[in-house]
Formats: structure tokens, sequence, C-alpha cells
């Protein structure tokens, strides 16, 4: 269950979203969190370059491989704004990250993209645990559900 405490990660995951959003990117945020709730990192969409594979919690699997003892990476928590996509559940997987507690399922992202009529991802949407059925995962929090729906539809907006 995700606890108020918790709700400050969350809301900082929305807020870099918008950050990638207002430079023209998709709007997805992340944070990693250690155990004591220190925050550790966090990042932003940054595809719009070309490199498909810059999301955000792919970055922090990175990060945290190079940055933290397996100990510490097993501890930390992934606070985001979209659940991770099948690679990013991979990677978050093989670096033995913690939990995962994001906003958004991707099957609600799915649902907004057939609403908005605009294209699926090149790649199958499955949820994090069919991927990484290991991992623990908190999610969806419908309190910011819609926020994060609003920016998806900004996006596709953009777009068109």
């Amino acid at each position: 269950m995700v606890k108020d405490s918790e709700q400050r990660y969350l809301r900082r995951c929305v807020e870099l979203a918008v950050e990638a959003l207002q430079d023209g990117d998709e709007p997805f945020g992340s944070v990693l969190v250690a155990g004591d709730g220190r925050v550790l990192a966090e990042d932003r969409n940054r595809v719009k370059g070309g490199d498909h594979t810059r999301h955000p919690e792919f970055e922090l699997a990175r990060w945290s491989a190079a940055h933290l003892t397996p100990a510490e990476r097993a501890a930390a928590t992934v606070y985001t704004s979209g659940e991770h996509c099948p690679m990013c559940a991979a990677a978050h997987a093989w670096v033995g990250l913690g939990r995962i507690v994001y906003v958004a399922s991707c099957g609600q992202l799915s649902g907004w993209l057939d609403e908005l009529g605009a294209p699926q991802a090149p790649v199958r949407s499955l949820a994090v645990q069919e991927v990484a059925p290991g991992v623990a995962v908190e999610g969806p929090v419908p309190e910011l559900v819609p926020e994060v729906r609003e920016l998806h539809r900004r996006y596709r907006q953009q777009r068109s």
C-alpha cells in the first residue's frame, strides 16, 4: 500500500513529466529513493532525440548499478509517473532494484493512446510483474492518474 509519506515522491514524478512535456518530450518522470527515504536520483523522458531507450526508469537502473551496492539497490524504491515498459522492467530486475510505485498503469496508457488515436508503442505493453515477477509493484495511484492522463493528452495534442 502506498503511504501518505510517499505522495511527495509521486508528485515529483509528475513534475518531472511536466518538465519533459515542456521540453517537447513524452511526459514521464521517475525518482529513485533510498531505503531511508533520501532521494538518490531522478530523471525524465529524453527520447525526443531519437534514442527511445532514454526512459527515466532505465536511466535510474543504470545509475543505481554504477553508484549503489546490491543491498542499497534492493532497499531502494523507484517512483514513477507511468508503469515501467518491458525494457525498463527488465533493467530494474537485472540490476536488483527494489519496489516500484507507479501512478498510471501500462494498461491505462494503452487505453488513453487508443482514445486519442495515437499509435501504440512498438513493444508489447506488459505489466511489470509479467516481465519481472520478483519485483514488488504498487499502483496505480488513483488520485494522481487524472494529472498524468492530461499530460499525455497534451503531448498528443502538441504532436498533431
